[in-house]
């Protein structure tokens, strides 16, 4: 075992190995495609706790630790002590001493870090209330693929929330040197600390971020345009004033209009179709959704690699 864990809480923690793990996940993805599934992680278990419901992340999960030589147990925080008042920490050091890894879906950033600061092995941030990690990293392999692998001079714009997901796009991109400007209300902003973190991060890859409030502004010679829903899961209640706030964050073929000719459309899924997208957008020639939905399947099999430690020789 190595004497330091590589715990993935923030998409940050993967730099700057990203550019080699999205360069891995599109080898991984086109030897899958000839039927080569190698399994470089036998014999490795990967406990997979979920205190939300989902389909593209346990999927992949268990999908990538099958096609690696592993296994994934799925975990419902109803079926652990979780639910009856054990603690995370506690948790945590006991699953440690089973399996390889542990992945958390889960609904607070602070649960996150507890579990991760807890645990004697590796804990994948499978989404809470800050970031989406493993999210971005299949969205890049995306671009990745599209753009051949370049990102410098490209520009990704995102319209809607300022969410978990806008926080690890606007991370991610910086890490990895894309542009990216994103439009949301003003009382719907990214979190201000991940705005300067991924300043910083741009200074250094050369990129810029910024974030406006107006979606045309956002999407003009974009490259591509990424959208997700309006309203999150946990903020059922502000349903009403979310959907009054973000009239007019629609991806539609009038923003697409304001893009370069050859703009990709992005989507995390699930997607509330006449909301924050249009079928004609989704349905179209430039929308990347279905693929970057598959992507999950690759980019989680080459993060898990990178955090998993290699069998014995």
């Amino acid at each position: 075992m190595p004497t330091a864990k590589s715990d993935v809480v923030s998409i940050v923690d993967l730099a700057p190995a990203l550019p080699t793990i999205l360069r891995r996940a599109e080898a991984m993805k086109r030897a899958r495609t000839h039927g080569d599934r190698s399994p470089t992680r036998p014999g490795t278990n990967l406990a997979m706790i979920f205190e939300k419901s989902s389909t593209r992340t346990r999927t992949s999960f268990e999908v990538a630790m099958n096609d690696l030589g592993g296994h994934g147990l799925y975990m419902s925080s109803r079926d652990l002590q979780l639910g009856r008042g054990e603690t995370i920490g506690d948790t945590a050091r006991v699953l440690s001493r089973y399996v390889d890894a542990i992945c958390y879906r889960a609904y607070r950033h602070e649960d996150m870090r507890a579990l991760a600061d807890s645990a004697t092995v590796p804990v994948l941030n499978a989404l809470d209330d800050r970031e989406h990690p493993c999210q971005i990293v299949a969205d890049l392999l995306t671009l990745h693929e599209r753009w051949a692998g370049k990102f410098a001079g490209k520009t990704l714009a995102y319209v809607g929330d300022g969410n978990n997901v806008l926080n690890s796009l606007l991370l991610g991109a910086a890490i990895v040197g894309l542009n990216i400007v994103a439009a949301t209300p003003s009382k719907y902003r990214p979190a201000p600390s991940i705005v300067t973190q991924a300043e910083a991060l741009a200074g250094r890859s050369g990129s810029t971020v910024r974030v406006v409030e107006s979606p045309g502004d956002a999407a003009r010679g974009a490259d591509a345009i990424y959208t997700d829903v309006w309203v999150s899961m946990g903020d059922e209640a502000e349903k009403d004033a979310r959907e009054t706030a973000f009239r007019g964050y629609q991806v539609d073929t009038e923003l697409l209009a304001r893009a370069n000719s050859g703009v990709w459309v992005l989507h995390d899924l699930p997607a509330h179709r006449g909301q924050e997208i249009t079928d004609e957008v989704m349905d179209g020639p430039r929308a990347a959704i279905w693929d970057q939905a598959e992507n999950r399947l690759h980019a989680q099999k080459a993060i898990l690699e990178h955090v998993l430690p290699a069998p014995a020789r």
